[in-house]
């Protein structure tokens, strides 16, 4: 967690930006009234305010938009995170796109010091979902969840039905830093489904999505293959998807889908259809990061 310290624009380039407060992102373009705000990859600039403490270890009296930056921030070190990661800011959601650049011409602060911090420490973002940032928000930093999708279906296998659920669930984990990296379509066969299973397992995903095969028909075998799987039943997450969706339809307690660990892997059987999906995935997806942190020893004290 980190907090933002100052929301800085300019009209002009090469000009200092000035604290305002508080000021809108606007979805792929940037902070309305900057300069630097378009239609490209450094749509927002940020910069940790420890790293401006350096540059006034040197003797300058600098601060806050001195060195160009949209967002001055506390408590991160933006200089360490990979490209691709994301920054959630009340409701504004960033996807870092940069860090660092080069420098082409030498600003009033290099020339000044013999020095500048913002093109080794400063890092540059496109806006993902736009709001309002100010000064005080907290900043999250979303890790990146790997992600696997396996759809059971004889059909789909076949090549005779479009997965649409599938595409319904890469959608929706977009929206907690998900990334597909795994994605599978085979027959409602015991063996197949525990196979691919323990494959996505091996290559260390966080994260496996499956969907159908969790009625009563005689094919629907993707509960059995992934108890035969996993090492921990989470009957809590299965559990909430029932309880939601009998508000909906008294045949949701025909559903048998469970959730599951194995390894650092957590395995969530969704049904078949995307509506279904759609709903049931919006029941869990909240404790999906917490759950992968505590997975992989991110969480110390899960009652703060």
């Amino acid at each position: 967690m980190g907090k933002v310290v100052a929301v800085c624009i300019s009209a002009k380039k090469g000009e200092k930006k000035k604290s305002v407060g508080k000021a809108r992102l606007i979805e792929n373009f940037g902070f309305e009234g900057d300069a630097h705000a378009g239609a490209w990859h450094r749509q927002v600039s940020l910069l940790a305010v420890e790293s401006i403490e350096k540059m006034k270890e040197k003797g300058l009296s600098v601060g806050p938009g001195d060195f160009a930056e949209n967002i001055t921030t506390e408590g991160i070190d933006l200089a360490c995170l990979p490209v691709g990661t994301r920054l959630k800011i009340s409701d504004v959601l960033l996807e870092v796109t940069q860090i660092g650049k080069e420098c082409h011409s030498r600003c009033a602060i290099f020339r000044q010091a013999g020095d500048c911090i913002m093109p080794r420490e400063g890092i540059f973002a496109r806006v993902l979902r736009g709001g309002v940032v100010s000064e005080g928000d907290e900043i999250k930093v979303m890790p990146l969840i790997r992600v696997g999708i396996l759809t059971a279906s004889d059909r789909g296998a076949r090549g005779e039905r479009e997965d649409k659920s599938g595409k319904v669930i890469e959608e929706m984990i977009e929206t907690i830093n998900g990334r597909v990296e795994e994605y599978a379509v085979v027959p409602d066969d015991l063996e197949a489904i525990k196979s691919s299973l323990i494959a996505m397992c091996e290559k260390g995903l966080d994260l496996v999505l499956t969907t159908g095969g969790t009625g009563l028909s005689p094919r629907d075998n993707t509960p059995e293959a992934t108890l035969a799987v996993v090492e921990k039943v989470v009957p809590g997450i299965a559990e909430a998807m029932r309880y939601k969706s009998l508000e909906k339809t008294p045949h949701a307690m025909l559903s048998r889908g469970l959730a599951g660990i194995r390894g650092k892997t957590l395995i969530i059987n969704l049904p078949g259809s995307p509506k279904a999906v759609r709903e049931n995935l919006e029941v869990v997806l909240p404790a999906i990061p917490h759950a992968v942190e505590l997975l992989n020893g991110g969480v110390r004290d899960c009652g703060k």
